[in-house]
């Protein structure tokens, strides 16, 4: 989905979005029904929790030495091992779907290199070529996905509802100065 943005190439150097720390872990995406059997296929051994009516997490029982997480669909070498059938959450990254104030908005994590080389006029100019559509109309129809504000990334996109469609609206941050 976000191949005009980032490579598949940049994204398997760097591993960075699936790597948790304790204080983070909250941030391992949201798996599917369909993303559980896959993941339970590859590895069989894998525990899941619930997490809201339709998706579950990992259970986490150990970190590294470091207090970190890998997720365990990450191989280290190639990538991902689902690829292309990866969770929406991980599709979409280093874009994320949260709710401010009963608002849908799309942010940015800060993690991502590639991304922090990019302005945000060009970002948000990229979610308005179609993905912020398609990333707000899964939100809906997958809320696991939606996750809290952590008053700290920056507002890309908001979404404002009216009875007969939803207009995509720039945040003021991105006119702002850095």
């Amino acid at each position: 989905m976000l191949t005009k943005l980032l490579s598949r190439e940049d994204c398997a150097k760097c591993g960075e979005c699936c790597i948790f720390s304790r204080y983070d872990i909250w941030e391992q995406p949201a798996l599917s029904a369909d993303v559980r059997q896959k993941a339970e296929m590859l590895l069989p051994d894998a525990e899941f929790v619930a997490k809201g009516k339709e998706s579950c997490l990992f259970r986490i029982r150990e970190t590294d030495k470091y207090d970190l997480f890998l997720c365990p669909l990450l191989d280290t070498e190639k990538g991902c091992m689902l690829d292309a059938e990866k969770p929406f959450e991980c599709q979409i990254y280093p874009f994320q779907v949260t709710e401010i104030n009963s608002h849908l908005a799309i942010i940015l994590s800060m993690l991502c290199d590639v991304t922090a080389k990019k302005t945000i006029s060009e970002l948000v100019d990229f979610l308005k070529e179609g993905t912020a559509e398609k990333i707000f109309s899964y939100a809906q129809l997958h809320p696991d996905v939606i996750r809290p504000y952590d008053f700290m990334s920056p507002v890309l996109i908001w979404k404002h509802e009216t009875p007969q469609n939803f207009n995509l609206e720039e945040s003021n941050y991105v006119n702002s100065k850095l």
